[in-house]
């Protein structure tokens, strides 16, 4: 398949599985996919899809499973993801996202799996990550995400779901210092 996502798309409510994973989409998301009130799945991995996340994807209250990594999609992520209470399975790798990770994530209490790898996400890690008591799998690497060393029980939280995090992060040593040091040399070090 090839081409955009066409509008229409909107108009099936009962539809419960959208897999459209590996083809050639291209162009936005579109916002009308917010009127699937019965999705419980959609997989749009690895096409060629651009723009930013749509809103209103916070209204699919059934999704369970939300996979649009490998995309070229820009933008923040919206914080109305956090509205996603059912969702098990949350990847945005491989995209352009950028700016901070919403702390509404935070609300994801069913959230099993979580992949923001391999974008251009940017600022503080939000403390709010350590609700996810459920995840099973975690990736937040090859981003712009800071923390500072003073938050040792989000260090810790981080370290324990995501070993590898720290390769791949930076955090400063206080607030009033602006050198950005590789975590890893930080904890191994002294």
């Amino acid at each position: 398949l090839s081409g955009p996502i066409p509008p229409e798309i909107g108009n099936l409510s009962s539809l419960i599985e959208l897999y459209l994973e590996h083809n050639q989409l291209s162009g936005s998301i579109p916002p009308e996919i917010g009127n699937l009130s019965s999705l419980q799945s959609l997989d749009l991995l690895d096409n060629q899809l651009s723009g930013p996340i749509p809103p209103e994807i916070g209204n699919l209250s059934r999704l369970m499973l939300l996979y649009i990594d490998y995309n070229q999609l820009s933008g923040s992520i919206p914080p109305e993801i956090g509205n996603l209470s059912n969702l098990d399975f949350l990847y945005l790798s491989g995209n352009q996202l950028s700016g901070p990770i919403p702390p509404e994530i935070g609300n994801l209490s069913s959230l099993r799996y979580l992949d923001l790898g391999s974008n251009q996400l940017s600022g503080n890690i939000p403390v709010q990550l350590t609700k996810l008591i459920n995840l099973l799998s975690f990736d937040l690497s090859y981003n712009y995400l800071v923390t500072t060393v003073e938050d040792l029980g989000l260090l810790a939280w981080l370290t324990y779901y995501d070993p590898d995090w720290a390769k791949t992060q930076y955090i400063t040593r206080s607030d009033t210092v602006k050198i950005m040091v590789p975590i890893y040399l930080l904890l191994f070090s002294e």
